[in-house]
C-alpha cells in the first residue's frame, strides 16, 4: 500500500490485516511496529498515515515541506515559531538518544522542562512538526492490558529505522506506489491523496510513465490507458501467483483507502450513501462493508478494554446486496483479528 491512512490505530491496523493472507491477528500488526518494520507518522496531507520504515524518509522528502507551510497559519495562532521547535528538538533528541523512547505524555513531559509549552494544542501540533522534519516517528507499541494497545512510543527516527532507502526518481516512485495499490486512478487522486498540486501531480505521473519505458527501474512500471485530459493510469508488470479468491464480502476499517483516497468516490459507492460514511464535520469517515466491490453498508465497533470482544454492529444500506451469513463472516474476521 506504500502508505494506508491511520488516524484509528486500530483502523490503520486492520486496513494491513484485511489485505494479508492468511489469518493476521493485531498482534501480528504490533509484532511488526516493535520489529521497526513499519511505523506511523504524518507521511502527506497532514494526516497520520502507516507506512514501511524504508520508505518514511525520502516521502517526507516530497511532503514534508508543503505540510509544513499548510500549517503555519495553526503555528501563528499557537504562538509557535522556528526557534521554538528548534528548541523542542533539540530536547527531544537529547531524550530519546540511545536508543530511547518515550509515550506522548512524557515526550510532553520533556518539552515543559525545557520551556517548551504544551498547552491546549501545542504539544500536538510541535509533534507533528518534529515528525514532519523526520526526527520522530511512532514505532513500538505501549502495552495496555485488557485490550488491543491504542499508543505507540515516539522514538528517533534515524535510530529506529535503520534500513532506510532512496528511490532513483521518489516523485515518480511515489506516483508508481499509488497506482500500484490505489489504480486504476489519475493524477487528480494522486494530487488528492498526496496533497500536492496538481502540476507536481502530473510531472509525477509523466516521470513514472517514462522510468517504466526506459528502463530505469521503478518499482512497477505505470501505464496510460487513455488519453484525455486527465488520464488514468494502471500498474502493469509481472502478473503474480495466483492467490486464493478475495471473500465476496469484506468489512473495512474507517478512513478506508479503498473509498477515500480518490477524487470521485462514487465510484465504489452510490451518491445517495456518501454522507452515511463521511467525511462527516468532524472528519470522521465511518468502517464500510464492501460486497463485490461495492460499498453496501458501514459497521461500528469498541475497542474499549472489555468491549472490543463484542460483536460489531452493522448497517446496512441497500438490503439484498450482501446476505447475513456474508456480513456476519466478513464481521466475524474482523473480531477474530482484534480479539486475539
Amino acid at each position: 500500500m506504500l502508505a494506508t491512512q491511520a488516524q484509528e490505530f486500530w483502523g490503520g491496523r486492520w486496513a494491513v490485516a484485511a489485505r494479508t493472507r492468511g489469518v493476521t491477528t493485531v498482534r501480528d500488526v504490533d509484532a511488526a511496529f516493535d520489529r521497526g518494520e513499519i511505523v506511523r507518522s504524518w507521511t502527506m496531507r497532514g494526516t497520520i498515515h502507516l507506512i514501511p520504515a524504508e520508505d518514511l524518509a525520502w516521502v517526507l522528502s516530497i511532503t514534508g515541506e508543503r505540510q509544513r507551510r499548510q500549517a503555519a497559519a495553526v503555528h501563528r495562532a499557537e504562538g509557535i515559531d522556528a526557534d521554538e521547535v528548534d528548541r523542542a528538538e533539540a530536547a527531544v533528541r537529547a531524550a530519546l538518544a540511545g536508543g530511547n523512547r518515550l509515550t506522548r505524555k512524557e515526550l510532553f513531559e520533556v518539552l515543559e522542562r525545557a520551556g517548551v509549552s504544551t498547552a491546549k494544542q501545542r504539544g500536538y501540533h510541535l509533534l507533528v512538526a518534529l515528525s514532519l522534519r523526520a526526527v520522530v516517528c511512532q514505532g513500538p507499541v505501549v502495552p495496555r492490558e485488557g485490550g488491543p494497545t491504542r499508543e505507540q512510543y515516539i522514538v528517533l527516527a534515524e535510530e529506529w529505522i535503520r534500513d532506510a532507502v532512496t528511490p532513483a526518481d521518489p516523485l515518480a516512485e511515489l506516483f508508481t506506489g499509488y497506482i500500484r495499490s490505489h489504480g486504476p486512478a489519475g493524477a487528480r487522486d494522486f494530487a488528492w491523496w498526496t496533497g500536492l498540486p496538481l502540476g507536481v501531480s502530473r510531472a509525477a505521473a509523466e516521470r513514472a510513465a517514462a522510468s517504466s519505458s526506459d528502463g530505469a527501474g521503478v518499482a512497477a512500471p505505470v501505464v496510460l490507458v487513455d488519453d484525455d485530459p486527465e488520464p488514468t493510469y494502471i500498474a502493469a508488470g509481472p502478473r503474480p501467483r495466483a492467490l486464493p479468491s478475495a471473500p465476496a464480502v469484506v468489512a473495512l476499517p474507517p478512513f478506508e483507502e479503498y473509498y477515500l483516497s480518490y477524487v470521485d468516490r462514487t465510484v465504489p459507492c452510490a451518491p445517495e450513501f456518501l454522507s452515511a460514511i463521511g467525511p462527516s464535520m468532524n472528519g470522521i469517515v465511518r468502517p464500510i462493508l464492501v460486497a463485490r466491490g461495492e460499498i453496501v453498508g458501514v459497521w461500528t465497533h469498541s475497542v474499549a478494554v472489555g468491549r472490543h470482544a463484542d460483536d460489531p454492529i452493522p448497517e446496512l444500506f441497500a438490503p439484498g446486496t450482501a446476505t447475513d451469513a456474508e456480513i456476519v463472516a466478513a464481521l466475524d474476521r474482523y473480531r477474530r483479528f482484534i480479539t486475539a
